[in-house]
């Protein structure tokens, strides 16, 4: 049986979100699934809202992500966690980095950003909160942050017989391998798996 399984990431220009999602595509093709990735830019400029849609089974027709069609959703922000939860199965479950990037309506008083994002998302849905920007400062360069949602992620579909310490050092500069390799580490831990295959907080 074919199933294909449907993963979105979700964020805004400067956070990774692209290479996440690329390093993803690279383990699963690695790993012997065929996959199938899109991504879509919003605003070139750093703050734009960016997302990549990245499917994979046996045999993938499409790389589109339908409304309602996404077994996960990894958000590297609050309110792009929210902008894109329709496009999540009722019994999807959403990652969500709890940081809050202001876009320029917000910055200059034309739109408010919502304090209660966190908790409108874990009343309609399975929801796990990852601190990735703090974790990734504690390793001393919060650019891994987006390293640390994609441990999260692998860890949340079963996906971590896949080498992934073999890509990182496949696919990163000699320099800062051990940082990505620990950032990784740290994001599988964010995330426990039940009997049920569902999300716990470890």
């Amino acid at each position: 049986m074919n199933e294909t399984k449907s993963i979105l990431l979700v964020g805004v220009g400067g956070q990774g979100t692209i290479l996440a999602s690329k390093l993803l595509t690279l383990g699963l093709l690695e790993a012997g699934y065929d996959v199938k990735m899109s991504e879509i830019h919003g605003m070139s400029q750093r703050g734009g809202s960016v997302s990549s849609q990245v499917r994979y089974g046996t045999d993938v027709q499409s790389p589109v992500i339908e409304k309602g069609g996404a077994d996960i959703l990894v958000a590297f922000e609050r309110m792009e966690a929210l902008r894109w939860l329709d496009h999540v199965k009722p019994e999807g479950k959403v990652v969500v980095c709890d940081t809050a990037i202001e876009s320029m309506p917000m910055k200059v008083g034309k739109a408010i950003y919502s304090k209660e994002i966190i908790q409108e998302l874990e009343s309609r849905i399975e929801t796990k909160v990852v601190p990735a920007v703090e974790l990734a400062k504690e390793l001393g360069n919060e650019r891994v942050m987006n390293v640390i949602l994609l441990g999260a992620l692998v860890r949340s579909m079963g996906l971590e017989s896949i080498d992934w310490d073999q890509l990182i050092k496949d696919q990163v500069k000699p320099k800062f391998v051990e940082l990505n390799l620990q950032a990784i580490r740290i994001g599988m831990e964010q995330v426990a798996t039940s009997g049920t295959g569902h999300m716990e907080s470890a």
